[in-house]
């Protein structure tokens, strides 16, 4: 097992969410890059809007730091005013989507089928998925939490074609944006049985070295606690990856965790 944890790299994922112009994201990578410079034990990627792939990208330049987007749609082209297809992220540069998180359950709607339809599409043109899975406070409080996860999981990587690289992110939804997060002992309690979900998907050696990351109020001053865990192989970080010294700090930490 030992061995095994040592190929999983942590990942720190910066959702930007609605925020930021383009001089505000330029100016974020002039500060943070040069923070995270010596940190080789960790990836690292940024989710912009799509209105600011391109600048990032740009700005980031020939820098470790992977380019994400927060969604896409599931068609390569078409007339599907919007929405934004693999290829296009693919051409601005991107190498990671954000899919399914509970924004985009919760307030655009968004089902397991049509999240499924979109991890397949990521894996199909090459991005890895993110697939966001997580719990309402409600849910947890009837005793749901796991029966809802393994839902998520179960649909959202239905009937896979395509291998490629695929990583987890639980997000209770209770924790988001809230300052409320789940303790370390939760994340990592949820992890584990999700990694022994995915061991009925997927044959148990890939399981072992799929990354399953937490996300929900993460921040310099709790992430070690949930880094350090052993199925806890990095972070989803909403608020805090909008300060280049706050998310620069969390990369640090994370990368000795």
């Amino acid at each position: 097992m030992k061995e095994v944890l040592a190929i999983r790299r942590k990942l720190l994922v910066a959702n930007w969410k609605m925020h930021k112009n383009i001089s505000e994201a330029q100016a974020f990578c002039r500060r943070f890059l040069p923070e995270i410079e010596e940190c080789d034990r960790a990836d690292i990627a940024i989710c912009p809007p799509f209105t600011l792939l391109t600048a990032v990208k740009g700005a980031l330049g020939s820098s470790k730091v992977k380019l994400g987007a927060q969604n896409l749609f599931w068609e390569e082209k078409g007339a599907y005013t919007g929405e934004v297809s693999p290829a296009m992220l693919l051409d601005a540069g991107c190498e990671m989507v954000i899919i399914g998180h509970s924004e985009r359950r919760h307030i655009f709607g968004e089902t397991d089928e049509m999240i499924n339809r979109k991890v397949k599409a990521a894996l199909r043109n090459k991005l890895i998925p993110i697939l966001c899975v997580g719990e309402t406070l409600e849910e947890r409080k009837k005793g749901q939490a796991e029966e809802v996860v393994k839902r998520q999981l179960l649909e959202g990587l239905r009937e896979l074609e395509y291998d490629g690289e695929i990583v987890i992110a639980y997000e209770p939804v209770w924790a988001i944006g809230t300052g409320v997060n789940a303790s370390p002992d939760d994340a990592q309690k949820m992890s584990f049985f999700i990694r022994q979900i995915l061991k009925g998907i997927f044959p148990e050696e890939k399981v072992l070295e799929m990354r399953i990351l937490y996300g929900g109020s993460v921040k310099p001053e709790n992430i070690t606690g949930f880094t350090g865990q052993p199925d806890v192989d990095g972070a989803l970080v909403g608020g805090a990856s909008l300060d280049p010294d706050s998310f620069a700090e969390i990369v640090r930490l994370s990368c000795y965790a």
